[in-house]
């Protein structure tokens, strides 16, 4: 990446860039991601931690840790936006929301993951990806 990606939360408090190329991105259907977002689910794309790097508003940061296997969901305090996930903040990938990029990631979904969880009224598009039951396959 030739310039930095920048990316905030809704309310401006978390900062943040991204210095290295995603890895992968898809789409996520389970209910975690779902009842999270308010949504289908979500969005994201991982990067390498040290592509990462948070500029302001770590204090803001609040996170839910459903189970101690499980992915976490990291939000703004303040305003609520779906901001980061997967291991955050100790993993080796970082997962942040493509919806909270200023720019564009370089990068499309995938595929759809957890499509056997999806709710009920979440029609899937016909859109070529490959669609997953449970978690996609590391890519």
């Amino acid at each position: 990446m030739p310039e930095p990606l920048t990316g905030s939360c809704l309310c401006g408090g978390v900062r943040f860039e991204v210095t290295r190329a995603f890895r992968s991105a898809n789409h996520c259907h389970c209910s975690r991601c779902r009842k999270h977002s308010g949504a289908f689910g979500g969005t994201q794309a991982r990067v390498p931690r040290e592509g990462f790097r948070l500029l302001a508003g770590e204090e803001l940061i609040g996170v839910y840790r459903p189970a101690e296997d499980a992915a976490v969901k990291a939000f703004c305090k303040v305003c609520g936006s779906s901001l980061f996930g997967a291991q955050w903040p100790e993993g080796e990938e970082i997962s942040i929301r493509l919806g909270a990029l200023d720019g564009d990631p370089g990068i499309r979904p995938q595929c759809h993951s957890f499509v056997a969880s999806r709710a009920p009224w979440d029609e899937l598009p016909d859109d070529g990806l490959d669609r997953f039951d449970e978690g996609a396959p590391r890519r």
